[in-house]
Order: C-alpha cells, then sequence, then structure tokens
C-alpha cells in the first residue's frame, strides 16, 4: 500500500494520507539552526545541538504518537481543525504533504476554507519560517479563528523532562507586539533566547499552557480554541508556551498570508539587556523583519532551492531506472547531508539527549558527502581528530555544541581509530588537498599535545598494531563496529548498560576478525597515501603490518567455509560452524572479502556463496545466523535481543553495502545489484504498510526473516546505511571513483545493463561518463576514450575546469 507518491521534477515526497505507518519525516537547516518535521507538523527545532540547545518540547514514544510541535488550529464556528490533520484529527476535504530539500509544505482544506503552510528555515538563519497562507473557496464572506501554538523547551532537553521541582517554577517570557520570547535562565546563566513572531497585528495571546489547553484537555481540543478566545495568559514560573490568536476574515476567493518567524538569539554578555529584566531584542527584530513580506519569504525559499540545486548537481545518474535514479539523484544524496549535519544525535527514534556525533559514525557519514561539500569535510575531520587521545584511542562520541569528547559512552571501541583513515583519505582523493596532513591537530582538544594529521593517521594505525591478541588479530575492546557484541562485559545486573559497564580487557583472549579486514582496507590506503607523499619508509613498515594481519586472518581467522566473527574473552570462536547458534555473521565477510583476503585461494568467492546461503533473505542480509534464541554471557547485548531484531539476526542496513562491494570485488554485478535492491527504500514504496518507515530515506534496521514481522523497518534517517548504499552503488556498482590522480571509472553491472551515463563534478572540471556494456559483461573495460581522444588504463585524468566528455565500452 502506498501513502503518497515521489514527484521526481520537484524533488519532494508527496504524502497523501496523513495516517502513515510511522510518521514520516524531513529535517530543516543546513548548518547551525535545524528542525525536524513530520508530515503532520509534529517535531522540533534546536540551535547545534538538540540536547542542550533545543526550542520547542517534543513528546517521544508517546501515545497518542507524534504528540508536540509546531500546530496551527483553526475555529470556523464550531469546527476545529488543523491542515496536518493533528492534533485535532479533523476528517479534511483535502490533506497534503510535501517533503522537500530541507522544506515542508502541508496543506489542508475544510469546509471551503484551505490552508496551506510553509516550513523551512533560511541558509545562515537561526530560525524557521512558518508560512501559512488561508484561502476562501466559497461564494461567501468566511470569519475564522486562526490559533498558533508551540510549547517551549526549558533548553536542557534531558533536564526538561526529570528536573520539574526547579523546571515548574522557572519559565519566564515577554511579549512585545507580535512577539513572544522565551526568556527562561536568562537573567542567570544564559546569554540567549527564544522568540516566536507573526507579521500581522494579533488579537491575543497565550504563554501559560494550563491556560491555553486547559489541564486536563489533549492538544487536539484547546479550552481557548474550544471557547474561541484566548486568555491573553503570561507564565509566571509555570510551564511557558507562545500561541498567538488572530480573527482573519476572508472574502470569496480571498486568501491571506501569514509569516510565523521561530527565532534564537545569542546575545554578548554585554548586550544582554535593553533595561532592567527586559531583554536586547534588537537581533531578533532584524530576523524578523529579514522575512516579514511573502516577497523576502520566497526569495530565501528561491536562494534554499539553489543551495540544492548545486549541491545534487556534483553527481547525477541517467539510467533505464526511475527509481535508482530518484535515489542516486536526490534521495541518497539528501540523506547523507542530513546525516552529515546530525550524526545519530536527532531524529523521531534518537532522542537527541545522548549520542551527539559519533567518531566511527562520522568519518564514515563523510564518504557520502564529501563530493558535495568537500570544505564542510575538511573541517569536520579536523573536529573529529581533536577528540582523539595520544595513544590512538577516542572518544566514541563528541557534543556539536561544543565539539569536545563526551563520556556518555566513553572509549575502548577499537575500531575507531582505523575509520580515520578512511575519512582523510576519502577527503584528499576527492579534493586533491594533501595541505590538510600537516594540520597541527590536539589531542583530546588539547592543543599542547598537537601533532600534524599525518601523525594523527600514524598513530591511529599503530593503535590497532599495539593491541592485537594471541592470534595475531586485533584485540576487540569495549567492542567494535557492533556495539552490541560485548565480548568482555560479561553482565548478569539488569541495571547497567552493556557498553557502559566494565570493560574487563585485562587479559582478555577477545580479537575481532572484523576490525582484522577494516585494518587490511584502510592500512593499504594508508601505505598508498604514505607514498604518495614521499614516506617510503614508513609505507613499507606499515606494508609488513598489513601483510602480517593478512597471514593471521587467513590461519586463525578462516572457518572453511567462511570467516570467522571473532574470538571471544576465553579465546573461543564467535561466528563459527562450531557454534550452536550465530556460525556465522556479515561483518567480516563484508571486510574480508572488500580487503580480498584470500581471493586467489577462493576464500572471497566461498564467504560470499556462504553469505547468500545463509544470510540472505527477501528484505535483505541478515547480520547472524542462526539467530540466538537464549542469553549468552560471553557475548553480551546481541544475544538480548528477540531472534530477528537489531544486532541479533535483523538486516541491519549499514552493512549490506559491504557485501555488495565484496560482490564488486569479485565481478558479480548480479548479486550486488539484487541486494542493493532489497534494502534501497524506492524500490519497497509498495510495501509502505509493511516496512513502515519513509520511502524515500534508508532505515538503520529491517526485522530480519527470523523475526514475527520480517520486512518492518525502524531507526530511519539518521544511518551510516546513507553513506555506505551512496559509495556502494556509486563507486563500486557505477564505478565512478575519485583517485589521486583522476577519477577510476570500473563499473560492476549487471549484464543485461546496457549501459548508463554519469555527470560529475570533481575538482573544479565537470565530465560527463558515458558507460556502453553492448558486451553484456559484468565487469572490465574495454576501452576509454576522453573527448574522443582513446586513453591507456581506466583513470581518467585531473583536469583543473571545463567540461568533458568520457565513453567508457566495457568488453
Amino acid at each position: 500500500m502506498k501513502y503518497g507518491h515521489f514527484d521526481d521534477e520537484r524533488r519532494e515526497y508527496v504524502i497523501t494520507n496523513p495516517q502513515t505507518p510511522w510518521p514520516w519525516i524531513n529535517y530543516l537547516g543546513n548548518e547551525d539552526f535545524f528542525g525536524l518535521v513530520s508530515n503532520s507538523a509534529g517535531g522540533y527545532a534546536f540551535y547545534k545541538d538538540a540536547k542542550f540547545r533545543r526550542l520547542n518540547r517534543y513528546r517521544y514514544n508517546n501515545v497518542p504518537m507524534d504528540n508536540g510541535g509546531r500546530y496551527f488550529y483553526i475555529k470556523d464556528e464550531d469546527t476545529i481543525w488543523s491542515p496536518g490533520w493533528k492534533p485535532c484529527k479533523t476528517e479534511l476535504d483535502k490533506y497534503e504533504c510535501r517533503h522537500g530539500m530541507s522544506y515542508t509544505q502541508i496543506a489542508g482544506a475544510k469546509n471551503g476554507i484551505e490552508a496551506e503552510t510553509l516550513f523551512f528555515i533560511p541558509l545562515k538563519t537561526w530560525a524557521e519560517i512558518h508560512k501559512v497562507r488561508l484561502s476562501n473557496t466559497t461564494s461567501e464572506v468566511k470569519k475564522i479563528k486562526l490559533f498558533s501554538f508551540m510549547e517551549w523547551c526549558l533548553w536542557n532537553a534531558e533536564d526538561d523532562q526529570n528536573n520539574l521541582q526547579r523546571n515548574l517554577s522557572t519559565g519566564e517570557v515577554e511579549v512585545k507586539g507580535s512577539t513572544i520570547y522565551h526568556k527562561t535562565e536568562y537573567k542567570e546563566r544564559r546569554n540567549h533566547y527564544a522568540f516566536y513572531n507573526v507579521n500581522a497585528p494579533i488579537d491575543g495571546y497565550d504563554t501559560d499552557r494550563e491556560s491555553f489547553l486547559g489541564l486536563y484537555n489533549e492538544f487536539s481540543a484547546p479550552q481557548a480554541v474550544l471557547d474561541g478566545k484566548p486568555t491573553n495568559s503570561e507564565a509566571h514560573g509555570w510551564s511557558p508556551i507562545a500561541s498567538h490568536y488572530i480573527e482573519v476574515e476572508l472574502q470569496p476567493g480571498e486568501s491571506k498570508d501569514y509569516i510565523f518567524t521561530l527565532g534564537y538569539i545569542e546575545n554578548p554578555e554585554e548586550e544582554k539587556w535593553e533595561s532592567k529584566n527586559v531583554i536586547n531584542k534588537k537581533p531578533a527584530e532584524a530576523i524578523m523583519e529579514r522575512f516579514n513580506t511573502v516577497e523576502k519569504v520566497e526569495a530565501a525559499l528561491a536562494d534554499l532551492r539553489s543551495y540544492w540545486d548545486n549541491l545534487l548537481g556534483k553527481f547525477m545518474l541517467d539510467s533505464n531506472d526511475d527509481k535508482l535514479n530518484r535515489m542516486v539523484n536526490i534521495w541518497n544524496q539528501y540523506q547523507c547531508m542530513v546525516t552529515f549535519n546530525m550524526s545519530r544525535s536527532a531524529s523521531f527514534f534518537e532522542v537527541g539527549i545522548g549520542r551527539g556525533m559519533g567518531f566511527r559514525d562520522s568519518n564514515q557519514d563523510l564518504i557520502g558527502f564529501v563530493h558535495q561539500v568537500p570544505e564542510r569535510a575538511r573541517e569536520r575531520i579536523i573536529d573529529i581528530a581533536s577528540t582523539q587521545f595520544p595513544d590512538g584511542g577516542c572518544y566514541h562520541q563528541y557534543q556539536p555544541l561544543t565539539k569536545r569528547g563526551n563520556d556518555a559512552i566513553g572509549g575502548g571501541f577499537n575500531d575507531d581509530p582505523m575509520w580515520l583513515i578512511l575519512g582523510v583519505v576519502s577527503y584528499i582523493k576527492e579534493s586533491g588537498d594533501f595541505s590538510i596532513l600537516d594540520e597541527m591537530v590536539p589531542f583530546d582538544n588539547d592543543m599542547s599535545l598537537a601533532k600534524s594529521l599525518y601523525d594523527h593517521l600514524t598513530i591511529s594505525f599503530n593503535h590497532v598494531v599495539n593491541n592485537l591478541g594471541p592470534n595475531g588479530l586485533p584485540l576487540i575492546g569495549r567492542a567494535d563496529w557492533n556495539d552490541c557484541l560485548n565480548l568482555n562485559c560479561f553482565s548478569t545486573n539488569p541495571n547497567e548498560s552493556f557498553q557502559t559497564t566494565e570493560n574487563n580487557t585485562e587479559g582478555s583472549k577477545a580479537e575481532s576478525v572484523m576490525i582484522a579486514g577494516l585494518f587490511v582496507v584502510y592500512g593499504q590506503e594508508y601505505v598508498k597515501l604514505s607514498r604518495r607523499i614521499g614516506n617510503d619508509a614508513e609505507a613499507d613498515r606499515a606494508q609488513a603490518e598489513v601483510d602480517k594481519m593478512v597471514a593471521a586472518v587467513k590461519a586463525r581467522g578462516w572457518d572453511g567455509e567462511w570467516f570467522l566473527r571473532a574470538y571471544d574473552f576465553y579465546g573461543n570462536k564467535v561466528g563459527s560452524d562450531e557454534n550452536e547458534e550465530g556460525k556465522i555473521f556479515i561483518e567480516s565477510q563484508g571486510w574480508c572479502t572488500m580487503a580480498g583476503i584470500g581471493k586467489e585461494e577462493g576464500m572471497c568467492e566461498k564467504s560470499l556463496n556462504s553469505v547468500k546461503e545463509r544470510l540472505d533473505s527477501d528484505y535483505g542480509i541478515v547480520l547472524n545466523n542462526p539467530a540466538f534464541t537464549k542469553y549468552v554471557i560471553e557475548y553480551g547485548e546481541i544475544s538480548t535481543y528477540p531472534a530477528g531484531y537489531k544486532e541479533n539476526a535483523g538486516i541491519f542496513c549499514h552493512n549490506n553495502p559491504w557485501i555488495m562491494i565484496g560482490e564488486t570485488e569479485i565481478g558479480r554485478g548480479e548479486e550486488a545489484w539484487e541486494y542493493y535492491k532489497k534494502i534501497c527504500p524506492a524500490y519497497l514504496e509498495d510495501i509502505s504498510e509493511l516496512h513502515k518507515t519513509e520511502p524515500y530515506v534508508y532505515a538503520q534496521m529491517i526485522a530480519g526473516k527470523d523475526a514475527y514481522k520480517p520486512g518492518e523497518a525502524k531507526n530511519s534517517w539518521l544511518t551510516g546505511t546513507a553513506s555506505w548504499n551512496f559509495y556502494a552503488v556509486t563507486q563500486y556498482i557505477l564505478g565512478i571513483q575519485p583517485d589521486y590522480d583522476g577519477l577510476k571509472i570500473e563499473p560492476c553491472i549487471p549484464a543485461d545493463w546496457k549501459g548508463f551515463t554519469v555527470k560529475r563534478q570533481f575538482r573544479g572540471a565537470e565530465y560527463t561518463i558515458k558507460v556502453i556494456n553492448e558486451a553484456g559483461v559484468n565487469k572490465g573495460i574495454a576501452s576509454l576514450t576522453v573527448d574522443g581522444k582513446e586513453i591507456d588504463g581506466n583513470v581518467v585524468p585531473i583536469f583543473e575546469s571545463g567540461t568533458y566528455e568520457i565513453v567508457v565500452t566495457m568488453g
């Protein structure tokens, strides 16, 4: 069943049934100020950090679902309704939500009144714009009452929910004209406030939640709206809100526009006040002035559209598959940019309180957006590396507001350091900017410990070399990429987290074959980079360590038909045919085949055949098989989930591309393409009632074949799935790979594909790459021409500017 459709020309997903199987959301904002908005106008806004600078309250996992947001109530005689259907849930005569590139437009109609609401954050602006257009489609004069509503959060979203003895006594507001200011704690600890304005005279307002809603009313029936008049309440200590009241008269066929601005202000300490206890409103008034007419708002929206035209113009595919085109050209790239901005911090599954930015997460996210904004990728790399420890270990996460590592989970995830090599080499290959290697970068944000970024890479590489177990494989530490495979925790206490409980690494024999494969892949990249900058001695040393790891995996990491997953604390095999459950895991099959370990001996092919036989399903590749049905204390959290969910044999979409890439390494284009389509959201639109999450972005997890309901997805938007799938399809299936010396062209596609065309901007030049596959092969280049001139090999040389026609003939 479908709940809407793609509008590729406008780059929008159009929702026509408001009762989607899960709230289908969009993201607003592109740099410092962000918002989440659902198809019924639920969600919230924040400045940089969804924990410490959240403007409005949102209630996760609530009943009913998706409560709280930017609501508009329309009272038309005795009928009360909202254009987004919620919160009133009045049956509408018409409903449509258009999620576009950093904007959302929701329109509803009832009894001859149409209400269209546009939500977006203008570029370089700390404010959301809510443009409301009310239209009378009848032949009679209509008199209606419009109420806005938003509930302030008391800045720290975690404290907001648990410190009620304080928070129910601190709320402060100011009202000036048509603007409601939220200034809680401004007179003491803060230099920031928020405001909600409308560009028209108002006929009343409310700023106290109980006065507006009524203590026991739902959002669907606020008392002020039922009564048809506000109370002009002012919150003194109690729960502050912002609600404007406007009486609207519409002639037949007439439309009126109202522009609401939800903004955030930081004042210098010496400029906090206009007078005693009166906040300095000049910066807020300047923002309101910028967007106080329809013309100004439309110009800002046009600028936003141009911004996305530019970003999405960097890589454009023309194939005979509309679903593939829309994913590669629009939605996958869009999701990569959103994930770059958010990491894993704020979605309708991540509450924006705990995780912040991840070390490994942010490095992996980089491979999906570096072609669009390499300059921002450079900044992100420096931020990430600055949280590293002098021994190469890492904080697992850092807060976006301070850019400092946090101890919410701590460190000791032994895969973390190697991901920095991925991030840096991906950036240099895309940009050609080797100067980043000379940047002096602190450890733990302490500049007195600073070393060059290249030194950080060396220390990252050495962290693996210096932490090997008895089999010559990397020690897993607290965990590796799979945070739920906790081989050193041994938890029997229901009150502790597996990831933060004592990490019993002392004397542990727990080793990770996945990190071994990761080390070989990015160890080889470190070797190439070292040679590239003339450091041959270091390259030789590193290559020797990589060779040792390859030998160790072949000798101790191979189980006969697939690669082991790990060794546990006691040195027993994990992911072996000898095990009762969890005989095979996806991660090591992906990384060891990507690394080409044992390719000549047939190990890669056997491994991938085993994936097909044991891990494949109708909805993607499951993480392990057989699923765990009992708790294995030596394995930790992975064995606590029901069979088929999350890490216990769920389909973790993040790691499916590793198998796709492995398949392209051995030339199997059909298999890579089949796996790609199984988890790609555009191909799942027809089963939305089962899949549940948005059909335009990837989910982190799909319930596996052992689950009660296989195919049901969870945790959409903020997942490394976005970057890895874009990376896999563009660089390994389509085969357009940025490299130090140019664009390497090496497609691996189904034999029945006749070809495709890619327009790719690369280092100031634009390449139109036409791939022809009349020979019907999976892989292999017979010839390559640049502007009609044949060149040797499959690397298109670097041109500083201009446009170039590349023709690639496979064979």
